[in-house]
């Protein structure tokens, strides 16, 4: 099966300029080589700490943002070429839910306004046709037809997701990435949140890219698993085989810190030393060894390549000593 969205060793540099007359220029490597390819009905989740470049890699997958190098493929399509010929055309089959669900509606619309709001800039519409459209995302995500001309600010953060949701699942995409949508909500309406994502899922056969930082919502929804540290990938597979047997010291530490109830799903704490290195700055070899717990002289030297090993890719020089410790 072609994939529904493919990124090949995709990088994003900015060009930061230090303080001072005559300071010089310094780039910042917020993504670093990532590749992943992503069938519809299935969920990529990329985790990591903050400035790890999830949200970079977002913003690459939705074309807002063109990558320094490698490339991103829609459908097998590479919106890039020809310059940007077929970007207009393709942003209709990928869409996007932010984190913030107070922050992402215009609070001086209605609601159904906001709706149709992808319908009127993509397609020719009727408005009637339009409204019962919009109704029926309404009813899809679990509001009522009535919530159609009311405002945001009449809303719970919870509601207010699910219109994001009906927002960006209105046009019927092939595509859906959603950036931390449930970090800003309430335990209990996160679950309410992603029940929904994932029935439409279903329904609509979406492929879906789930950055979170929260593993526990991870262990619930993803299929495939990229973790990520200072741009780079630092282990990549199957999310159930990363779960059980993490074998980057990054990944078990981030499992090591995951609250888990049931007590079988609970993993020996992994204390993580010293502060995240500037991405401006990145330490030499191995960007995780300043914080590594097995770290030897050659990972402050050599910087490990993203390979293939106990049936996942993993960026370790000593991942067999970590997954047996």
């Amino acid at each position: 099966m072609s994939a529904a969205i493919e990124g090949r060793n995709l990088k994003r540099y900015y060009p930061v300029k230090d303080r001072g007359i005559f300071a010089k220029s310094s780039i910042l490597k917020a993504l670093d080589g990532a590749s992943f390819s992503l069938e519809s009905g299935k969920t990529l989740a990329i985790v990591g700490e903050s400035g790890c470049g999830k949200s970079t890699l977002a913003r690459l997958a939705t074309m807002i943002e063109k990558p320094t190098e490698g490339n991103i493929f829609i459908s097998g399509i590479d919106p890039h070429a020809n310059n940007g010929a077929e970007i207009s055309r393709l942003r209709q089959d990928i869409q996007m839910i932010f984190q913030d669900p107070y922050g992402s509606l215009n609070p001086r619309k209605k609601i159904g306004t906001i709706i149709e709001e992808p319908i009127v800039i993509n397609r020719k519409m009727p408005a009637a046709e339009r409204r019962n459209l919009a109704e029926s995302m309404l009813s899809k995500v679990g509001l009522r037809p009535e919530h159609y001309d009311r405002y945001p600010h009449m809303f719970s953060g919870g509601q207010r997701q699910r219109i994001a949701i009906a927002r960006a699942l209105v046009l019927k995409p092939k595509i859906l990435i959603a950036d931390e949508p449930v970090s800003a909500l309430d335990i209990s309406i996160q679950a309410q949140v992603l029940n929904i994502l994932m029935d439409l899922q279903e329904e609509m056969n979406l492929a879906l890219v789930f950055i979170s930082h929260d593993l526990s919502v991870v262990r619930r929804i993803a299929d495939q698993i990229m973790v990520m540290y200072l741009g780079k990938v630092v282990e990549q597979g199957d999310a159930k085989m990363i779960f059980d047997n993490p074998s980057h010291p990054y990944t078990q530490a981030l499992l090591g810190a995951t609250p888990a109830v049931d007590p079988k799903l609970r993993r020996e704490r992994v204390k993580l030393t010293g502060e995240l290195p500037s991405p401006l700055n990145p330490p030499t070899g191995c960007a995780f060894h300043t914080r590594c717990r097995f770290v030897q002289d050659k990972c402050s030297t050599t910087a490990p390549k993203l390979e293939m090993q106990f049936e996942r890719q993993v960026a370790c020089h000593f991942a067999e000593i970590a997954m047996k410790n």
